[in-house]
């Protein structure tokens, strides 16, 4: 099996040609959805690919809509390996102590996106929302329960045989993980923030970075929850959504590079 690709060998090209990041994005999704954006991946032919929970777009590098579908929910972030999606699932509670989850990897086809394939994760203990694809291995991500102060990641072989449970040292994060890459040598998870009520303060959205390993795992204040998509070299394209009209949820990526003290730092345009 070849390494995943990651995104448009046009923009690569890209950015390899420009100084700034800021040059490769936004770029916007076409439309609005009922539920929002859970992650993005692309292929090597312009093509990008947005997971809106209960839908499933392919867009062209400008955003504009050349397949959409309507797929069961829960669907989360996903990746793309062999012109193949893979789309971590759950259909059943996510957090839950007790782990009444029912995870899956569902496979689409990344032409037609048409349903090739269902593979159950059960390991994904407290549901399945994430997936990543590095040297030969899935990595499947997703919830926890308030009141674990450890994250999990679940390796899988190319036919998706569950090889092993990692622990990440992570300290607790809002509802566990719910995007992951892999680019430049380390890992990058993405993970919610808690808005403030009544009886809690808010919390920050958080970036989880590890080795190849996943050791040495650092914690940084940033929002990756809704996709993270590397571009190389320290580039990135980082998703965004909300609502921002009240007429559905949107998607759109903004550009991003690594930083030593923030783990990502999104680019502005001038």
């Amino acid at each position: 099996m070849r390494a995943a690709t990651t995104f448009s060998a046009l923009l690569i090209l890209a950015a390899v040609a420009r100084s700034s990041a800021a040059d490769l994005g936004p770029v916007a999704c076409e439309g609005a959805y009922p539920a929002h954006l859970q992650g993005v991946c692309a292929d090597g032919e312009g093509s990008i690919f947005w997971s809106f929970t209960d839908q499933l777009v392919k867009t062209d590098r400008d955003g504009e809509i050349a397949r959409k579908v309507e797929v069961p929910w829960h669907h989360g972030d996903l990746c793309l390996v062999d012109g193949k999606l893979y789309i971590a699932v759950n259909l059943g509670k996510f957090n839950d102590p007790k782990g009444n989850a029912d995870s899956w990897v569902y496979v689409y086809d990344a032409d037609d996106l048409a349903l090739l394939a269902k593979h159950a994760t059960p390991e994904a203990f407290h549901g399945a929302g994430g997936i990543a694809f590095h040297d030969g291995k899935f990595m499947v991500v997703g919830g926890l329960p308030d009141d674990v102060t450890e994250n999990y990641v679940y390796e899988y072989d190319p036919d998706f045989k569950f090889v092993k449970r990692h622990v990440l040292e992570s300290g607790h994060t809002q509802l566990g993980i719910q995007t992951a890459a892999f680019a430049d040598g380390r890992w990058w998870f993405g993970c919610y923030g808690k808005r403030k009520t009544a009886d809690a303060p808010a919390t920050p959205p958080i970036l989880l970075t590890a080795d190849a390993d996943l050791k040495k795992v650092r914690r940084f204040e940033f929002d990756g929850s809704l996709g993270i998509l590397p571009l190389g070299g320290g580039k990135f394209l980082i998703a965004r959504g909300g609502n921002p009209e009240g007429k559905g949820q949107i998607g759109r990526l903004v550009p991003a590079v690594a930083d030593v003290e923030r783990g990502l730092k999104i680019v502005e345009r001038p």
